[in-house]
């Protein structure tokens, strides 16, 4: 936490020290002064292009592993560190208008359904258009940022819920002006570090064995060809070396856990059994799509109990307060002509779409958005206490009701969860830089447009790179796995076509893995075990994707462990800026080399 003393002595943009003002609160961190600037253009811009290279390499990685990964705190740094490499120097609000553009920007590949259910319904045979995708992603998106206005005095000024990330921002912002060469030298280590994994994987598109050597051809022997032939080979992706810095040891550990049992113990024995007698990878009478049922009951399971667990989040995201607090009306807050005219416009463009590009009824649409709206409420209020979002277990809902009301759609299925996925994933992201801009004093005004701008621009990127990638490279094969797209999809088919989509004893073990998941979580709730039980999720997600791709985060833990026993505190400073530009470097020339496959080049 920056000591608040620091933070009330932060120079402003007109050279002034700032002072309290009228409207400002008790835990505020920053305190601006009337005239400081705020929604300028450069900050926006930067906001918006560093956010869209943030969205491009979500779409990249989260097509490999599932995850994507926040802006606001990137944007933040690259955008003051930009202009202070150029003699110029934003003011503290325009810093948190950079974040919140960027946050917006960075978020759509999530929103926008690019890794989930975009994909899956792909790979269910729909043909999706450029402008179409366009449209609804631009619906959905800005739909959870009309569900988070009317939250956001109850969240952030009433129950002062945390939105961890959103705190941390401030924070990261505030240290930055208080020390403004410590964000020039993360910014160096970022830009370093993307350099090395863009020329790294630009070199591997012409010589693929640098970043998977064959040691199985090389050094032939038993063990070596066995281990390959169920996915436990070298892989040396620097993105995901870079995810394993930032998710943690209890979920890279649960995904080596969950690949273990997968690939090396479950595969192998749904194959000599003959339950997946086909050869490994394939999903169609190997392993990987036997694998694939215990993978989602498991994933599915522990969202869908943590949720019900959490019943007294319900309730409080229901809970209205008795007081509106002294009536001063806020010239910065945001008309509700503006949320309401926006979330109409909205669910009517959300219905159009629907209804001409993936023949789902209007009125399931609207019960769709309806639904969204409430379980926005629990997902904000989740993301405020917790720092987890969660969007599976908001659309495993949707698609459970969907099952009931709309069976035999899977199309209809997806989109309706899509709809709840990203009401979720944008209303909470929102709510995360609402609560950065109130730790500092800024308008929500002015951020509600700065986070609509940010979804425009990360449309215009993210749309043509998800077709780039899909082009170059195959939907649910080898570069491209989609776990989440394949669990979306698997979700809809089993819910539409009942047990008979399942493989041969598939339908015990998805018993058995959902079993799993209901004891993982009720494990968490003991104080005694909770640090040693594994997430489901990752273990779930082991399940569906190659094995090497769990080992891979795990080199990157491994790597972590090592250098945080030698030097501690340059973990501390560098980390998220060295896995960051690890994780763009490769999303971005992920991009080239997409481009470079449609070409023939290489």
């Amino acid at each position: 936490m920056v000591d608040d003393g620091v933070t009330k002595e932060l120079n402003s943009e007109s050279g002034d020290k700032a002072k309290v003002t009228a409207g400002t609160h008790a835990d505020q961190m920053y305190f601006p002064t009337p005239d400081e600037q705020q929604l300028t253009l450069r900050a926006l811009v930067a906001g918006c292009i560093v956010g869209g290279v943030v969205a491009c390499t979500n779409i990249y990685i989260g097509l490999k592993i599932g995850w994507t990964f926040g802006a606001s705190i990137v944007s933040a740094v690259l955008g003051f560190a930009l202009f202070s490499a150029l003699g110029q120097r934003l003011s503290v609000l325009e810093t948190n208008i950079t974040q919140t553009a960027g946050s917006g920007a960075g978020s759509m590949a999530s929103a926008a359904g690019l890794v989930a259910a975009i994909p899956a319904m792909q790979l269910l045979g729909y043909e999706i258009g450029g402008t179409s995708l366009m449209l609804w992603s631009l619906s959905i998106a800005f739909l959870g940022v009309f569900f988070a206005v009317p939250l956001r005095r109850q969240m952030v000024e009433i129950d002062k819920l945390r939105f961890p990330t959103g705190t941390a921002t401030a924070e990261t912002v505030l240290a930055m002006f208080a020390e403004a060469k410590e964000a020039a030298a993360k910014a160096k280590v970022l830009i370093w570090a993307g350099v090395f994994a863009g020329i790294f994987t630009l070199t591997a598109h012409f010589i693929p064995e640098i970043e998977n050597p064959p040691l199985h051809e090389w050094f032939p022997n038993v063990v070596l060809v066995t281990a390959a032939t169920w996915t436990f080979k070298i892989y040396l992706g620097p993105s995901l070396i870079g995810a394993g810095f930032l998710i943690g040891p209890r979920v890279v550990l649960s995904l080596l856990l969950g690949a273990l049992v997968a690939w090396g113990v479950l595969g192998p024995i749904a194959q000599s059994q003959g339950w997946a007698p086909g050869a490994v990878t394939s999903y169609g009478d190997g392993a990987r799509g036997w694998l694939l049922w215990p993978g989602v009951a498991l994933m599915v399971s522990e969202a869908l109990i943590t949720l019900i667990l959490s019943w007294k989040t319900f309730v409080r995201a229901f809970r209205m307060p008795a007081s509106l607090g002294d009536g001063v009306e806020n010239p910065n807050a945001i008309p509700n002509s503006w949320w309401m005219s926006g979330l109409a416009a909205g669910t009517v463009l959300t219905m159009v779409i629907g209804y001409y590009v993936f023949d789902m009824a209007p009125w399931l649409t609207l019960l769709a958005v309806a639904l969204s709206s409430i379980l926005a409420i629990v997902a904000v209020r989740s993301t405020g206490e917790t720092d987890i979002n969660p969007v599976g277990g908001m659309g495993k809902v949707t698609q459970l009701v969907y099952g009931g009301i709309a069976p035999g759609q899977a199309g209809t299925n997806l989109m309706a969860a899509a709809i709840t996925g990203a009401g979720a994933s944008q209303a909470a992201d929102m709510m995360q830089d609402l609560k950065t801009g109130y730790l500092l004093g800024a308008s929500p005004r002015k951020q509600f447009l700065a986070q609509l701008v940010g979804i425009c621009a990360g449309v215009l990127f993210v749309v043509p790179v998800y077709y780039l990638f899909t082009a170059g490279y195959e939907l649910g094969g080898e570069k491209l796995p989609a776990p989440a797209a394949m669990a979306w999809k698997a979700m809809a088919e089993l819910l539409t076509q009942g047990l008979d989509a399942l493989p041969m004893m598939a339908g015990p073990a998805a018993l058995a893995g959902s079993i799993v998941g209901v004891l993982l979580v009720l494990l968490r709730r003991i104080e005694t075990f909770k640090s040693y039980v594994p997430s489901g999720l990752a273990m779930g997600i082991a399940f569906i994707i190659p094995a090497y791709y769990s080992l891979v985060m795990f080199y990157g833990l491994a790597i972590w462990w090592v250098w945080r026993r030698r030097s501690p505190q340059s973990v501390d400073r560098f980390n998220f800026a060295l896995a960051s530009g690890l994780i763009a470097g490769e999303g971005l020339m992920g991009i080239v080399n997409a481009a470079l496959t449609v070409l023939g080049i290489g």
